[in-house]
């Protein structure tokens, strides 16, 4: 009798639609899977389609996101295949602004409309207060999510953004900061979490997010 193959590790798949620079996140996704996960940097609509749970990141402008995601025939196909399918799917930075149902940045362009919501420049009440509103800021926490055991108000993360996302349904937003007025830091619906913050910058607080997304059985 042949021997058996290995059981793999169910797998982690993070979205690379060619924009922004990944490797710190799949470095930080490694180092919180402790080899329970097989995370991979894929634009592979199949590899996407069959993960476990999926990570969308995404950096710059959300009309340039948008396209280069529409861009790669079936990745978003499967993206929505695996939320319909219950399956997790986080969010970062401009990947959690494309969870939205349109985006006003430079041009006005659908989101993938996974929680109802706009995306609107950042305008603080305060005209000394910068934007973009980069650099470290302390969560408040608002609702209840279990990828949040651990995270509490006054946790730092890091931001680097001009643009935020405001979502219809109050009950969707689990924490924002104070930038001038408040700035949505993380979002949540059925199985889909996101933050505006990058967690694989935001060091503790980041790192306790991931864990907890990885452990996440919704």
């Amino acid at each position: 009798m042949p021997p058996r193959s290995p059981v793999q590790p169910p797998v982690c798949a993070i979205v690379d639609i060619g924009i922004g620079n990944l490797h710190s996140a799949e470095k930080a996704f490694l180092r919180m899977a402790e080899g329970q996960h097989r995370v991979v940097v894929t634009a592979d609509p199949e590899v996407v389609a069959r993960a476990e749970r999926v990570v969308l990141p995404g950096d710059g402008a959300f009309p340039a996101c948008r396209r280069a995601l529409a861009a790669v025939p079936g990745l978003e196909e499967a993206i929505r295949g695996a939320v319909a399918a219950g399956r997790p799917l986080f969010g970062i930075c401009v990947g959690m602004q494309l969870l939205a149902s349109i985006g006003h940045e430079f041009e006005t362009c659908a989101g993938l409309d996974l929680i109802p919501g706009e995306v609107v420049r950042i305008a603080p009440s305060d005209p000394r207060l910068k934007v973009p509103h980069m650099g470290w800021n302390d969560l408040v926490v608002t609702g209840r999510h279990p990828v949040l055991e651990g995270v509490k108000t006054g946790d730092h993360a890091y931001f680097v953004h001009s643009w935020q996302m405001r979502v219809a349904d109050p009950a969707h937003r689990l924490a924002h900061v104070d930038h001038g007025g408040e700035i949505t830091a993380i979002v949540a619906r059925d199985t889909i979490l996101a933050t505006q913050f990058h967690p694989e910058k935001s060091q503790r607080t980041g790192l306790r997010l991931i864990a907890g997304f990885l452990a996440w059985r919704p």
